[in-house]
């Protein structure tokens, strides 16, 4: 995609030029085609840059892959500090409110001309929650809510949800969710697939706490 936006941004540059250069020696209509042609490629290759740069925050998702893991350590009453470990690498610490945590992802799907290109399945991770098990504290608590992405470029997310019309090579545009119990010293492995994200306890205390979780 990249080597397709630098020739279009390179040859709409072209055309603007000698677009210009035309003017200038009073070739008038084709003056004016020419540089109509060059801002219109340029323009097309800097929508393409801004919607490329926005997909790259996203991860191919062609099968169940591990995206992350959770793992918790008491702070208080209904207060742990949680560490989120993306698949890349990437390490978060969050202070975080309630019984329960939450992950929350965005998942693209492709179809038509987009599948021919080659583009898979896409996700993101969104943001990690805290949430009370009682569904009147969760009116009341503490709230801690923490976001795991910038929106660089043009949103793409957005676009499609607002104007699908104008985006028909995109299939399904949806949010997925895993929530587990949060308690001191359990760890969770958060994989994803086409049809979501799913949580699974990896030691004893997560364990523990899915058997006992109401």
């Amino acid at each position: 995609m990249s080597i397709a936006i630098t020739a279009a941004a390179v040859v709409g540059l072209i055309l603007a030029i000698l677009g210009c250069r035309r003017l200038w020696a009073r070739g008038l209509v084709v003056g004016i085609l020419e540089g109509l042609t060059g801002l219109l490629l340029l323009a097309l290759a800097a929508l393409a840059a801004a919607v490329g740069l926005n997909l790259r925050t996203y991860d191919r998702l062609t099968h169940e892959i591990p995206v992350a893991t959770v793992s918790f350590q008491a702070l208080g009453e209904q207060r742990f500090s949680a560490v989120l470990v993306q698949a890349a690498g990437r390490t978060l610490v969050f202070d975080t409110y309630g019984d329960e945590w939450q992950l929350d992802a965005r998942i693209l799907k492709w179809r038509g001309f987009a599948t021919v290109l080659g583009f898979d399945t896409i996700y993101r991770l969104d943001r990690f929650a805290g949430r009370y098990r009682d569904a009147a504290q969760e009116r009341t608590g503490r709230r801690s809510v923490h976001s795991l992405n910038d929106e660089p470029g043009l949103d793409v997310w957005a676009w499609t949800r607002a104007y699908p019309r104008w985006l028909p090579w995109v299939d399904a545009v949806y949010g997925s969710a895993t929530y587990m119990p949060m308690v001191a010293g359990a760890t969770y492995r958060v994989t994803a697939s086409p049809t979501g994200l799913l949580a699974r306890p990896v030691n004893e205390a997560a364990r523990k706490a899915l058997r006992q979780w109401p």
